[in-house]
């Protein structure tokens, strides 16, 4: 019998990585990663305008490279018995594109124009759009946002759109419609020539588009136009009908089979968003948490649809049919920063090496750059071990953890992150302690949300970079949630639960479930809560609230 393999994608948000997966095993093959350049040199970004934009050349030569050399790694025999690919992407991440399905960035009149590429996830510029939604939403009867917590966002697809349409006008004149990243790399894999072809994903359409059964689709036009009559010809370029990523989008077209060498029958799946498919690589369970942690963290969870009912879960990201696993309630909710928060800390205290160092007279510039690079590479490790080894106490600083606003519960990207508690004894790991802490805190935060909108949490899944390499964090959140952490053993939980899609969708496995219990890797590490630090933490939480609603009522 001839062996299966097949290819998960995930684009994250500094880089791309594929791997090759063995279908019948779960064994990954071969793996490659491909830093986006013009994301890594800070091109079409503004920081401190919440402007994030990447090129879609970035998306496209990851592709293309971190395949042909995974490919080259697995060898002939691995290559000829590709079955299929699938991918996830960040969300919500549109861009604008024309007729044919081309994001305008690739047409040479806006190569460099930011509002002509994909919208980052974390990109916040539409902050006035997400509340214009809001406000409007709640002058109809039906009540619209729903199914995605009852408030519109700012990361979220209609809000990127309509700021872009607003504030660009030769953009919004070669516009044709909007597309999702985790949509338009199917499409470009399958050679699709028309945008109205192009097979959208329940995933991100129903948590960050409104897209919904109970609306038959979108809410009605009237919704959009009376809001702004420019989303008149997006909402008309929308499809009726959206797919789970368990199905296939298409065959590999001629031009990408050529360009990669593989077979000519190799499939396509349906995308998805990374954390969605990252709880499928990390094994997600009914009522567990599957916290995927890197720059954010999404937090997944699944119900059984018989048993979830008429629920309506406020604040959250959204609870969508199929959206994680089919047949299963997909719930989503998470953090605009985590991962994030310790990376403006280290760039922070970085500041002198970057700035000053190499102008030194006292060291060579080669050596300066090395030493910033070693530096650099141990500064957030040595500052856990030090702010571990720090006496627990009830007057540590205390911070807020809304650096880039508030995703759930209720989201608010105007909000921002504060350090409270700060003295003449302040030091960098005891800041350091308190932002880990904040982290904890406002995913403790999102359990409690859940268990007051009668969603039972039994447990939390760790995924994704933090939780295999930091285990400072991963104690501290255990200890803060009261609650046992198991960690997946894969380091790639995203790309494989894309290749787990994969499987599904080239037939190897009739469900998700299957392939999950066949491609799995299990759990090498379970933290658990220790109890003599959960009552100091229990009080420090209630002042972190108390310190976020004085944020919140007093300083917006």
């Amino acid at each position: 019998m001839k062996p299966n393999y097949c290819i998960g994608v995930d684009f994250g948000t500094d880089s791309v990585r594929s791997i090759i997966v063995g279908a019948d095993t779960g064994e990954e093959v071969a793996s490659a990663v491909h830093f986006y350049p013009r994301w890594r040199d800070g091109l079409y970004c503004q920081p401190a305008k919440n402007q994030f934009r990447q090129h879609p050349l970035d998306y496209i030569e990851g592709l293309e490279q971190t395949i042909r050399k995974c490919l080259v790694q697995g060898g002939n025999v691995v290559k000829s018995n590709i079955r299929a690919i699938s991918v996830d992407t960040t969300g919500s991440t549109p861009v604008a594109v024309n007729e044919s399905g081309t994001p305008l960035a690739l047409l040479p009149a806006f190569a460099n124009n930011p509002n002509a590429m994909f919208i980052l996830w974390k990109d916040h510029t539409a902050v006035k759009e997400a509340e214009e939604i809001n406000v409007h939403a709640a002058t109809f009867e039906e009540s619209y946002l729903r199914y995605v917590g009852g408030i519109y966002s700012s990361e979220w697809y209609w809000a990127k759109a309509l700021h872009i349409l607003r504030t660009d006008e030769k953009v919004r004149q070669a516009t044709y419609s909007w597309v999702e990243h985790s949509d338009w790399i199917p499409f470009l894999l399958t050679g699709g020539q028309q945008v109205e072809t192009m097979k959208r994903s329940v995933c991100t359409a129903g948590h960050k588009g409104l897209w919904s059964d109970d609306f038959g689709g979108l809410p009605p036009k009237v919704f959009f136009s009376t809001l702004d009559e420019r989303l008149e010809k997006l909402v008309d370029s929308y499809p009726n009908k959206v797919y789970t990523a368990d199905q296939s989008a298409g065959q590999i077209s001629k031009e990408w089979s050529d360009r990669l060498g593989l077979p000519a029958d190799v499939l396509i799946g349906i995308g998805a968003m990374d954390a969605h498919m990252g709880a499928v690589g990390g094994q997600i369970e009914p009522y567990y948490l599957s916290k995927v942690m890197g720059t954010s963290t999404c937090d997944m969870l699944v119900v059984p649809k018989h048993e979830f009912g008429n629920k309506i879960v406020s604040g959250i990201c959204g609870q969508v049919d199929g959206s994680i696993i089919p047949g299963m309630i997909g719930l989503e909710a998470g953090q605009s920063a985590f991962g994030d928060v310790y990376a403006w800390f280290k760039q922070l205290l970085s500041w002198p090496l970057q700035h000053m160092l190499v102008q030194s007279d006292k060291i060579d510039v080669e050596t300066a750059k090395l030493l910033i690079a070693d530096i650099n590479n141990h500064l957030l490790h040595e500052l856990s071990k030090q702010a571990d080894a720090l006496p627990l106490s009830e007057q540590h600083e205390l911070a807020i953890d809304w650096l880039n606003g508030r995703r759930t519960p209720d989201a608010n990207q105007a909000l921002t992150g504060m350090i409270g508690g700060l003295s003449l004894g302040s030091h960098a790991p005891g800041i350091f302690r308190a932002l880990v802490e904040s982290t904890c805190f406002g995913a403790r935060k999102i359990v409690e949300r859940f268990q007051e909108e009668q969603v039972p949490v039994k447990g939390l899944i760790g995924v994704g970079g933090i939780a295999q390499k930091s285990p400072f964090v991963m104690q501290m959140l255990a200890d803060v949630l009261r609650m046992p952490l198991k960690i997946h053993k894969s380091e790639q939980t995203c790309a494989l639960g894309a290749a787990m899609f994969a499987a599904v969708v080239a037939g190897i496995y009739p469900t998700v479930e299957d392939a999950m219990q066949a491609m799995g890797r299990g759990f090498d590490r379970e933290y658990r809560p220790d109890a003599t630090k959960v009552a100091l933490y229990d009080k420090r939480y209630q002042w972190y609230l108390k310190m976020g609603q004085c944020i919140e009522h007093h300083f917006l």
